[in-house]
């Protein structure tokens, strides 16, 4: 059988206009959403992990790529998720852990990192070598700069290609994202207004300039599995407002990736963007739209909404216990400012507001620790126990009042959380109008 990924994007060359959405998140509420999403609508998914989270030492959630293959997994078990139609992809893959570190040493690391997902098992890799690292000039000109790029890709690429064809090893071969054009990962750190376009010219090079690399390695089959390119069409979060996709600003580069065979665009910080924006995006060939923020920013809407009508419904109730979950969370933060303290700084914004309410979402990378795992448990059993009078669910999550009055969902904490993130997923389903994988592939 073909790889489902080669799958999606013959299908859009030939102008079915389809795409895929990529859920870069680990919290375990996002992923279970995401897998109830693609069973209704028969597809495959594909979740990423970037190298900040994950990588040979751990990432900053603890994790090797095998161990998060084997979290992921469990979940979808737990889920009745089909393993075979799941897509695992390794997101900023390359220097970007090592950028203070000489070339020559963040490529040894790089090498060991590409090398452990593939070995775990991830099967679309994003070679990303734009990083400058602290050897290299501090003043490139775009052409060497861009050329030294492909180049360490092109290592990269070989790296992974060798693990892929050991004897011992039974893999499939991956498919690849290149590109140097990468936004910041999470959002902007300052207030944006405008954000420049790749350029055709831009993307041109990275193709030419990546092509030749690889083919000067004898990495011709490889180069036969790149399937995107990651560009800037023109789109941005900050702590605060959102810029949206403009599809006059980029219609020159999605008029060139037409010309080019067997790419499309892949596109990062998609979050918060229109449900219009997202459908323009597909269609403009921007097809693979990632999507992290967004989703653990709904859920945390979900909890907060629920805590407060904890708080209404249970507060000062004899033999009760609230959970104070904001106010937990809070405190947890300002604990421990190292996920945000660099970038909710010089705010016209209270960085109290920022915290909780900030698009960038800093607040995810709290709900691992086990104070704020114990404390949202303590507020899902409270609600489970008591299930709110609805005119409370109507004030505070509308849509998922609708959705239990309609008998979609039922009155319970979990479900109201997984119908807020779905939410999302679902604009994200209705603008890559993924293909029917799911149930012919889980019943071969």
């Amino acid at each position: 059988m073909n790889d489902p990924l080669l799958d999606i994007i013959s299908g859009h060359k030939k102008g079915r206009q389809n795409g895929i959405y990529s859920v870069c998140s680990s919290h375990r509420m996002v992923l279970r959403a995401a897998m109830a999403q693609a069973l209704q609508n028969e597809s495959m998914l594909l979740i990423e992990s970037t190298s900040n989270q994950v990588d040979q030492f751990g990432g900053y959630s603890g994790m090797t790529p095998a161990r998060f293959v084997e979290y992921i997994r469990t979940i979808a078990q737990e889920a009745n998720f089909p393993l075979d139609c799941l897509i695992l992809g390794g997101d900023h893959l390359g220097l970007n852990r090592w950028q203070n570190e000489s070339s020559s040493s963040a490529m040894k690391k790089a090498k060991a990192q590409v090398k452990a997902y593939t070995e775990a098992g991830y099967t679309k890799i994003h070679l990303d070598t734009s990083m400058r690292c602290a050897d290299d000039p501090e003043n490139w000109h775009p052409e060497p700069a861009g050329q030294v790029m492909a180049e360490r890709a092109a290592v990269l690429c070989q790296v992974v290609e060798n693990t892929v064809h050991k004897d011992r090893i039974q893999l499939s071969a991956p498919v690849y994202v290149i590109g140097t054009e990468v936004p910041v990962p999470g959002g902007a750190r300052h207030a944006i207004s405008d954000i420049a376009v790749t350029t055709v010219d831009q993307a041109r090079h990275t193709i030419e300039s990546t092509r030749e690399a690889f083919l000067k390695k004898g990495l011709e089959d490889a180069w036969g599995r790149v399937i995107a390119m990651v560009v800037q069409p023109g789109l941005e979060f900050d702590h605060f407002s959102v810029i949206d996709y403009k599809r006059e600003n980029a219609r020159s580069l999605s008029r060139f990736i037409e010309t080019v065979p067997g790419l499309i665009y892949e596109v990062h910080s998609t979050d918060y963007q229109t449900p219009a924006s997202l459908r323009a995006l597909v269609e403009d060939h921007f097809a693979i739209l990632k999507v992290g923020p967004a989703l653990t920013f709904a859920f945390r809407e979900a909890v907060q909404a629920l805590a407060i009508i904890e708080e209404i419904f249970l507060g000062g109730r004899k033999g009760i216990t609230c959970s104070a979950l904001m106010d937990v969370m809070e405190r947890l933060m300002t604990g421990n400012p190292e996920h945000w303290r660099h970038h909710y700084h010089d705010l016209d914004f209270s960085p109290a507001m920022a915290r909780q309410y900030s698009y960038s979402d800093r607040i995810r990378y709290y709900w691992p620790l086990t104070k704020a795992m114990e404390t949202t448990a303590l507020l899902i059993n409270n609600l489970n126990m008591y299930p709110p009078p609805l005119s409370l669910v109507s004030q505070y999550l509308p849509v998922q009042y609708q959705a239990v009055r309609e008998g979609q969902i039922g009155n319970k904490p979990l479900h109201l959380i997984e119908h807020k993130i779905r939410e999302i997923l679902k604009q994200y389903a209705s603008a890559s109008r993924p293909l029917k994988h799911l149930s012919q592939r889980s019943k071969t």
